[in-house]
């Protein structure tokens, strides 16, 4: 999936071919996520952010994939969108599904912290993947210990 269009969208990554990762995408490239057979778009931007489709749940919809828009401030993220989150991600497990934000900065991390906490993905492994992206800043990096530390058992 690497070399489909899909790797065109800003700072895409994949996961195998049920799960992918990027930046916001454009008009052109919500076609291009639906021709890939993805089936559900989960937006973490705010409505607000750089380069964010104020239609895009609607442009979603119309190309018949499911959207959720869990909208994280990326300077304060807090404990229920992490929770959100991955309610949605729980719900539609085994389904093709496309996160975005303005980014992938919040997404990365989200999913290093799904991958971690509930796939049982070795922190080194989601680590990279995280990093692959970016390495995140102080407010991201006490986030996502918080979150690591409230799903020990």
């Amino acid at each position: 999936m690497n070399s489909s269009p899909l790797s065109e969208i800003s700072k895409f990554h994949s996961f195998g071919d049920r799960l992918a990762t990027a930046g916001q995408p454009n008009e052109a490239q919500l076609r291009l996520i639906r021709e890939a057979g993805f089936e559900t778009v989960i937006n973490l931007a705010l409505p607000t952010s750089d380069n964010a489709l104020p239609n895009e749940g609607s442009l979603v919809t119309v190309l018949g994939m499911t959207y959720v828009h869990i909208p994280v401030n990326f300077k304060t993220p807090a404990p229920q969108d992490f929770r959100a989150f991955s309610g949605v991600m729980h719900a539609f497990e085994g389904r093709r599904v496309f996160v975005h934000c303005a980014a992938n900065m919040r997404v990365s991390a989200f999913m290093y912290l799904y991958r971690v906490i509930f796939k049982d993905v070795p922190a080194s492994e989601a680590r990279r993947d995280l990093n692959a992206i970016w390495h995140p800043d102080e407010v991201w990096s006490k986030y996502i210990e918080q979150q690591l530390e409230s799903h020990r058992p």
